[in-house]
């Protein structure tokens, strides 16, 4: 069964000015879609094509660079888009708060470490907030579009919120200023779709 490309939720415009409409629609429908269509190429006729993208991942011969890159792509964007929300976004609370504060002292503190490891990720790219077992949390960034589910990767985990820090996803509205299109990332985040995400990842 072929992989479809998700709808967002919401409108392309629906981010502004946080993430301008034009740099949404360009990214959903030319970057996601490519991916979505060439992962499909790249798993039909095998033992992949009937597994779910997070089987496919997990157990991914990491040499094969059509699945990796692919596959990344469309799991990676596919969780992107959920963790962003122009209306009903929550505030960051529950087990989630408590995990968070547990690990990095508070939530301002926490901004800062994933904001640094996106800052920080050299060339294209994401910044993760992974779950490991027992609902420990922590931050790793990773290139292109490897993410914490691929075997041999910087961190394990079950990622919760990705951040995208290619310059497609900014570079139409902030140049070559990454730090505040990340900034920008914190006024839009859903915090009801983390919290979410971490209670069925613990």
């Amino acid at each position: 069964m072929a992989f479809k490309l998700p709808e967002l939720g919401y409108a392309y415009d629906a981010l502004e000015p946080n993430i301008d409409a034009r740099t949404m629609e360009i990214h959903h429908t030319k970057h996601h879609n490519g991916y979505t269509s060439k992962l499909n190429a790249a798993i039909a006729g095998t033992d992949l094509e009937n597994k779910s993208i997070e089987d496919i991942l997990t157990n991914l011969d990491m040499s094969n660079g059509a699945v990796r890159n692919n596959g990344g792509g469309f799991y990676n964007h596919s969780l992107f888009w959920t963790v962003m929300n122009p209306n009903d976004r929550g505030y960051l609370s529950g087990d989630l708060k408590d995990a968070i504060e547990a690990a990095f002292g508070s939530k301002e503190a926490f901004i800062e470490a994933f904001s640094n490891a996106a800052a920080t990720q050299f060339g294209s790219g994401w910044a993760w907030l992974c779950v490991l077992p027992g609902g420990k949390v922590e931050i790793c960034a990773t290139p292109n579009q490897d993410n914490p589910l691929m075997p041999g990767v910087s961190c394990t985990g079950t990622p919760i919120l990705g951040l995208d820090v290619w310059e497609h996803a900014y570079y139409l509205n902030y140049q070559n200023r990454r730090p505040d299109y990340i900034d920008a990332f914190f006024n839009i985040v859903n915090w009801n779709e983390v919290e979410k995400r971490y209670a069925a990842a613990k």
